[in-house]
C-alpha cells in the first residue's frame, strides 16, 4: 500500500512540475518514485521516508543546479533575425529609405536605410532591425 501511495504521490509532484517548471517538484516526484521502488521491495516504511529524503536533497542540491545551467545556456543564443543585428553588410546596389539590396553573411537581402540617407553599392552597411524581409540598415562608421 505505500508503495502505491509513494508511486501516486511521485507522478502527481512530475505532473504538476509541467505547471511549475522551476525543477523542483519534478526532482521530489523522482525522489517519490525511488521511495516507491524501495517501498515495492519490501523495505520498512522509515527506510522508504529517508530514501525518499535523501533522494530529494541529492536530487535538488546536486542534479537541478546542473539542469537549470543547462537550459539557460540556450537562452542566450541569438537565433534567426536576432542573429543579424549589429552585423556588417555590403550594399549590392544603392540602397536609400525606399530600398536597395545589400549582402549578410553571403546572403542577399532587400534593405533600406533606417534615417533616409542614400548608401552608394559597395559601401559597408550595419543591420540595425529586420522588418519582415528587409534589412533595415545605417552606414557603417
Amino acid at each position: 500500500m505505500a508503495a502505491l501511495i509513494w508511486l501516486i504521490v511521485g507522478i502527481l509532484l512530475v505532473v504538476a512540475e509541467v505547471l511549475s517548471g522551476d525543477f523542483v517538484l519534478v526532482m521530489l516526484g523522482a525522489a517519490a518514485l525511488a521511495a516507491a521502488g524501495v517501498s515495492a521491495v519490501g523495505a520498512a516504511d522509515l527506510v522508504s521516508v529517508l530514501v525518499f529524503a535523501a533522494t530529494s536533497v541529492g536530487l535538488i542540491v546536486g542534479a537541478r543546479p546542473l539542469v537549470k545551467r543547462r537550459l539557460q545556456l540556450g537562452s542566450g543564443v541569438k537565433m534567426h533575425h536576432e542573429a543579424l543585428l549589429g552585423a556588417r553588410a555590403v550594399a549590392l546596389s544603392q540602397v536609400d529609405e525606399h530600398g536597395g539590396q545589400v549582402k549578410i553573411g553571403g546572403e542577399t537581402w532587400s534593405a533600406r536605410t533606417l534615417d533616409g540617407s542614400v548608401v552608394p553599392a559597395g559601401d559597408a552597411v550595419t543591420v540595425v532591425e529586420i522588418s519582415g524581409a528587409t534589412a533595415v540598415v545605417i552606414a557603417a562608421v
